[in-house]
């Protein structure tokens, strides 16, 4: 019940070098997602035009050049079952056929079989048509699947497939056959599709509309595999941001937040194509602070991501991360609520449990999670805290398992690794002593920053500028009538904008010109 009653928020903050999502859930960081925006980076659901580098019998596998250094890994079960389809149509498309004429009229044929061979379908040189279903992480490359699909908020869309299939979650069989007709009838030939939970209840349009755009998706992608035989990009799913809203927007989204507008307008618009009623949710962020400080998002990313996350009343975790495995110990600290010491246990490892459950998403730990609980001699409490897990792990969308707890009060959880851990150092080596443990005294700090102050005016003819300090700093510069802020002013006759950071140490400052550059 209480889940249904959550508030969800999305925060989205667009900076010249990335774009940082945060999911927050009654005001709570729960996911953080972050995407580059200088260059690619190898992401999940991307579509590459690769090239077979090596076979591996032994494994019946292939490595697979998709351009990235480390070569992707493509298994003979991840060639799908019409591989066949797929690899004609790279092998005769060319700039001078009529591609839409030639992709409707492949045909199909036999579906591979399972215990076929790699080596009787790829060769060292062949161009294939790949789609990444795992991130590279350390040493290992991408995991591959030749059997594409575009997912939709409503609508897989399967190229060169012959089945529509709805989702087991929709019950109601009047509505599971109104969806599978409404599909078989807008799908043009060798397209397949599967029919997700969110279309239940969805009008025609809607769906037919979203049909149209993956389908446009899709078939904007050939010309470039008709002309281009070398190794590259096909395509990329949509946007972190609008992959996040794709899976989880539902009528507990109550706002979206950007401070971008192009990214302002891409999510609006993607949201009136697969929920339009709910268009107006998305709000453009026009705040003098950063959009991260004014949602507490920077604080709780501080308080979260480190080695040791502090919780209510004394408790904390403490979090390894290595190759194999995730290790985390649950310390009590000096919480004592009540007398009764195996009492007290279970309250600490309930709270725990939840603040485990949030971690995993909010560094999108996979592989292997061991929890150290405080032991509980209790059986009953050991099946409890089992159980109160495993509830708290289901609104979690990756693929997860949770054992019962050992005799030594040890709990394994495995969690769907797609890409690496999230991870965001937040120490970090003092910017005025450089790591040598002495600064400069605070009696003349405003002195070094009206010296540079009267460098950027005098030296460099820049009237227009904004300060960046500390929120200790601001409330010292700006303190009284006559502040400091006030006299460099009026004794350089120039517009000073002070802005008060969060992320700045006690002393730390930056002056940046008119476009937001930082100057040195």
């Amino acid at each position: 019940m209480e889940e249904q009653k959550a508030e969800k928020d999305l925060v989205v903050d667009v900076s010249p070098s990335e774009v940082r999502i945060a999911l927050m859930e009654n005001h709570r960081l729960i996911e953080l997602n972050r995407e580059s925006t200088q260059g690619h980076s190898f992401s999940v659901g991307d579509v590459y035009l690769g090239k077979v580098k090596k076979i591996l019998p032994a494994m019946n596998a292939a490595f697979v050049d998709i351009g990235d250094k480390k070569e992707a890994f493509l298994h003979y079960l991840d060639l799908g079952l019409y591989f066949t389809a797929f690899d004609s149509f790279v092998r005769e498309s060319n700039p001078n056929r009529d591609l839409r004429k030639l992709y409707s009229g492949m045909r199909l044929g036999e579906a591979l079989a399972k215990e076929g061979r790699i080596e009787d379908h790829l060769k060292p040189g062949q161009m294939v048509v790949v789609q990444i279903t795992k991130e590279p992480i350390s040493t290992k490359g991408s995991r591959l699947t030749a059997e594409i699909s575009l997912a939709g908020r409503n609508i897989v869309l399967l190229p060169f497939a012959g089945k529509v299939s709805v989702s087991q979650k929709i019950s109601s069989k009047e509505e599971k056959k109104r969806l599978e007709t409404l599909m078989k009838s807008i799908l043009p030939p060798n397209y397949g599709a599967i029919i997700r939970t969110a279309a239940e209840g969805k009008k025609a349009a809607v769906l037919v509309a979203e049909v149209q755009s993956l389908i446009e998706k899709w078939e904007g992608s050939w010309p470039r595999i008709a002309r281009n035989k070398g190794v590259g990009l096909l395509f990329t799913e949509y946007s972190k941001t609008t992959t996040v809203l794709r899976d989880l927007l539902n009528e507990t989204f109550t706002s979206v937040y950007v401070n971008d507008d192009k990214v302002f307008e891409e999510t609006r618009k993607y949201i009136s194509l697969i929920s339009p009623e709910q268009e107006k949710i998305v709000h453009r962020y026009e705040g003098r602070e950063p959009i991260f400080d004014h949602f507490e998002v920077t604080r709780q990313i501080k308080s979260s991501f480190g080695k040791i996350v502090p919780m209510r009343q004394g408790t904390y975790l403490v979090i390894e991360t290595t190759e194999a495995l995730n290790v985390i110990d649950v310390n009590s600290g000096i919480r004592a609520k009540t007398t009764d010491q195996e009492e007290n246990t279970f309250e600490v490892n309930k709270l725990a449990a939840e603040e485990i459950a949030r971690q995993l998403r909010l560094r999108d730990m996979g592989g292997i999670v061991i929890v150290d609980f405080i032991d509980m001699d209790s059986q009953e409490h050991r099946n409890e805290l089992f159980k109160y897990m495993v509830s708290l792990m289901e609104p979690d969308r990756a693929k997860h398992n949770v054992l019962p707890l050992t005799k030594f009060g040890l709990m394994q959880i495995t969690r769907q690794r797609i890409r690496p851990v999230t991870e965001i150092n937040t120490t970090e080596q003092c910017p005025l002593c450089h790591g040598s443990g002495k600064i400069a005294s605070t009696v003349v700090i405003d002195e070094q920053v009206e010296r540079k102050l009267a460098y950027y005016v005098i030296e460099k003819g820049l009237s227009r500028l904004t300060l960046n300090v500390s929120p200790i700093l601001g409330a010292y510069l700006t303190r009284g009538f006559n502040s400091y802020l006030r006299r460099w002013k009026r004794k350089y006759r120039c517009h000073l904008r002070l802005v008060e950071v969060t992320d700045h140490s006690i002393l730390q400052y930056e002056f940046l010109n008119e476009k937001g550059e930082a100057l040195e």
